[in-house]
């Protein structure tokens, strides 16, 4: 699988943002979708993450009620829309996907990562 993030870039403070992540090289309605952030000198952070039909997903408390995740199997790909940033949103987003639902917020049972895309947010 190749996972391909795009959609991050320079916000201010309460702007909206949607991060995409494209993917190829495998049926895309078989995967678990993840998001996971990273600032320097941090462990990767869950985000959010997907099961394989958008049926059910699953939200950090951090960005509850401010982020969505939402997926096109049509389009293969998954979105994280970004409301009401924060300067501490600030970090570089990652797609992952996995094969399991219990693996959604463990950085090293998924077995597909993107490259990331950066966001940074100022106040």
């Amino acid at each position: 699988v190749q996972l391909q993030a795009s959609g991050g870039g320079l916000a201010q403070a309460g702007d909206s943002l949607q991060l995409s992540c494209a993917a190829s090289g495998r049926t895309f309605s078989t995967l678990v979708m993840s998001w996971f952030r990273q600032v320097p000198g941090k462990e990767r952070e869950f985000v959010a993450a997907t099961n394989w039909n958008g049926g059910s997903f699953d939200l950090a408390d951090s960005v509850k009620g401010r982020f969505a995740i939402y997926r096109d199997n049509d389009k293969s790909a998954v979105y994280l829309q970004v409301n009401s940033v924060k300067p501490e949103d600030t970090a570089v987003y990652y797609c992952a996907a996995g094969l399991t639902w219990r693996d959604r917020r463990t950085p090293e049972e998924l077995h597909w990562w993107g490259q990331g895309t950066q966001v940074t947010v100022s106040s």
